[in-house]
């Protein structure tokens, strides 16, 4: 099978096909996944921004209407309460937090993608988490510490950067101590002038490589049945286009065993055809130079 020109022709010419489609399915999965991303990262920038104006609206409406003061809205002296562990705190303002911003914050993980929508004061302390996060002390600690995490300082790196920043926007990548791994997109909180903190989104990065693989697999699968109609149609076409190649050589091999009668014709200009008329010419000189034998011995 091998040896035939069509066959080899066809292998050679679908093993570039193949190197050239890979390249092409890397190249689109790349610029895909990476459109997935700037595609979260700018929902993630948005919602921060939102909440994190958000934050500092109804903190300035509670200082306004004398909820409380400028001082007690960001007061530090954070009040432990006893019998948790990590610890948890109280503030002068966590209480007012606990009531307006709770369902604000509940709103932002209608997206699937947002694991929490939190804000932090500027030493990474979180006064009021999302309704999942505030579940009852079940006094398993690891249980606990999934369930309940309000009221907690996240001081570690990627939340202390997140209290901290007065950048329009940062983006982290967060290994949560639940064992998750996100990125964490935060926006500086602003109250009457002066840095407060800063409103964090964490966002599950599960939901975009799900995308991305069910990319990759579509793709691949489409390229793969764009391969396999390849493959056939090129050995179909090569076949057809070197056909004439078998007929030639069937009448090279009369030639050979003397078979000088059949005319040989040229069916086409290309080089398929230049080669039928050189045949042809031989079959003739050929002819010609056993007439004038058989001429001779008689």
């Amino acid at each position: 099978m091998f040896s035939k020109i069509s066959v080899k022709v066809a292998v050679l010419v679908n093993l570039l096909l193949v190197v050239v489609m890979a390249g092409g399915a890397w190249y689109i999965i790349d610029q895909q996944s990476k459109q997935l991303e700037r595609q979260l990262f700018e929902r993630g920038k948005t919602e921060a921004i939102l909440g994190a104006s958000i934050t500092g609206r109804l903190l300035e409406e509670a200082i306004d209407n004398g909820v409380f003061s400028v001082k007690d809205a960001f007061d530090q002296q954070y009040e432990e309460i006893p019998g948790f562990d990590p610890p948890k705190y109280h503030t002068r303002y966590d209480f007012y937090l606990d009531k307006a911003l709770l369902s604000i914050e509940d709103e932002f993980l209608r997206d699937e993608s947002v694991v929490f929508a939190v804000a932090v004061d500027s030493n990474g302390y979180l006064p009021t988490h999302n309704t999942r996060y505030q579940q009852p002390i079940t006094g398993d600690k690891a249980r606990d510490r999934v369930g309940n995490r309000t009221k907690r300082i996240f001081n570690d790196p990627v939340g202390l950067a997140a209290a901290q920043n007065t950048k329009p926007v940062l983006k982290q990548i967060y290994k949560r101590d639940t064992g998750e791994t996100m990125w964490d997109i935060s926006a500086p909180i602003m109250v009457k002038g002066k840095h407060w903190g800063g409103f964090r989104i964490g966002f599950s990065l599960v939901k975009t490589e799900a995308q991305k693989a069910a990319l990759q697999q579509s793709l691949m699968m489409t390229l793969g049945g764009i391969l396999i109609i390849s493959i056939l149609a090129v050995i179909f076409t090569v076949g057809n286009a070197l056909k004439p190649l078998d007929e030639l050589t069937a009448a090279a091999v009369d030639l050979a065993d003397g078979k000088v009668d059949e005319p040989i014709v040229a069916k086409s200009n290309d080089e398929i055809g230049k080669l039928a008329d050189a045949l042809e010419r031989l079959r003739i000189s050929l002819k010609a130079a056993m007439d004038r034998l058989r001429k001779k011995s008689s």
